[in-house]
């Protein structure tokens, strides 16, 4: 049987076959058992709920943009996104030192308690988690993107675990396999670090890299960091000074979502080892160049590449149906 398309022709088993195929695409886009509009019917103020939250906490903390943006990433690459972070206990992952020092854990309860007022035992801490995120990179400036919800809260939180993260000290082969160990892509490693356009790190995870790094410098320093770079933060963070001392991942502007982050990393002022070397390995530096427009490369849009890159991180390891529950309280389980 032949199907007419105006002056085109497709048989009927082929018309099948690009249908399975489009369908299998925006399964892909919106996650296996998540979609965009989840809660349409059963809650369908859940995402201004959400919003209106973090935008009151914002205004009062600006900090909490880029600790619920590492949050969510923080989440995700231990056990999935299901909000195991949230959960409070004497060893569970909120305990650990990455997620200890994270600002914005009021904002998800503050959150949850509003939306358990106006929909009870409806919507998930894990969505809670993927929504604020978002909503905290349009707040620095960035653009939005639309994020699939129908997420499962885990049952489960250790802090052991924890070992799974990214950390400063990683080498681009160590940090490739752990995105790749989640089905992200090396573009996706280069656009999600690039999260770290907002918000700071504590002088204990760089300060190595400022004192009796190498021989070959005269300061000392890591020889891929910019010398004038270098005596700024050793001002900052003296060899016996504060550790816990924060200092922002991107000079150009900390509290703005762009792309002067990858500048600064063009201009050998990464603040972490890690993220430098997203310049230094070839292999990564074309993102970093693409995302910066350099002249012969195909270009990348940040923000776009950014929510698409959230949108496939957010959907690592989720627990739907009877996997996982919808908590009462984002701390504890049922």
């Amino acid at each position: 049987m032949l199907i007419s398309m105006g002056a085109s022709f497709i048989r009927t088993p082929t018309l099948l076959f690009l249908l399975l195929i489009a369908m299998g695409a925006a399964a892909l886009v919106q996650g296996q058992g998540t979609r965009v509009g989840f809660y349409f019917r059963t809650c369908p103020q859940a995402e201004s709920i959400v919003q209106k939250t973090v935008i009151s906490h914002f205004q009062s903390n600006p900090a909490i943009a880029p600790g619920l943006l590492r949050m969510h990433f923080h989440d995700c690459f231990v056990r999935g996104c299901d909000a195991s972070i949230l959960i409070n206990g004497s060893s569970t992952e909120k305990t650990t030192g990455p997620n200890r020092l994270l600002n914005g854990y009021d904002v998800i309860d503050d959150a949850k308690t509003r939306l358990e007022a106006a929909c009870p035992g409806v919507v998930s801490c894990a969505d809670i988690l993927a929504l604020a995120a978002r909503d905290s990179v349009v707040l620095t400036k960035g653009i939005t993107w639309r994020v699939p919800t129908g997420r499962k809260d885990g049952r489960v939180s250790l802090a052991s675990e924890v070992n799974n993260l990214p950390a400063p000290r990683d080498s681009i082969e160590v940090q490739k396999q752990k995105f790749a160990d989640k089905g992200l892509t090396d573009q996706d490693l280069v656009t999600l670090v690039g999260g770290h356009t907002i918000g700071t790190s504590a002088c204990q995870f760089f300060r190595y890299r400022l004192y009796n790094f190498s021989t070959t410098t005269a300061n000392g320093a890591d020889p891929s960091m910019d010398a004038a770079f270098v005596t700024q933060l050793q001002s900052l963070c003296p060899a016996d000074g504060d550790g816990s001392r924060r200092i922002a991942l991107d000079t150009g502007s900390p509290n703005r979502f762009d792309t002067s982050f990858f500048t600064n990393l063009r201009n050998g002022r990464g603040v972490l080892e890690s993220d430098q070397k997203l310049w230094t390995d070839a292999s990564t530096r074309t993102f970093v160049q693409r995302f910066l427009g350099v002249r012969g490369l195909l270009g990348l849009n940040f923000n776009l590449e950014f929510g698409r890159s959230m949108v496939k991180m957010s959907n690592i390891g989720i627990k739907t149906g009877t996997e996982g529950e919808i908590r009462r309280v984002c701390t504890a389980i049922n």
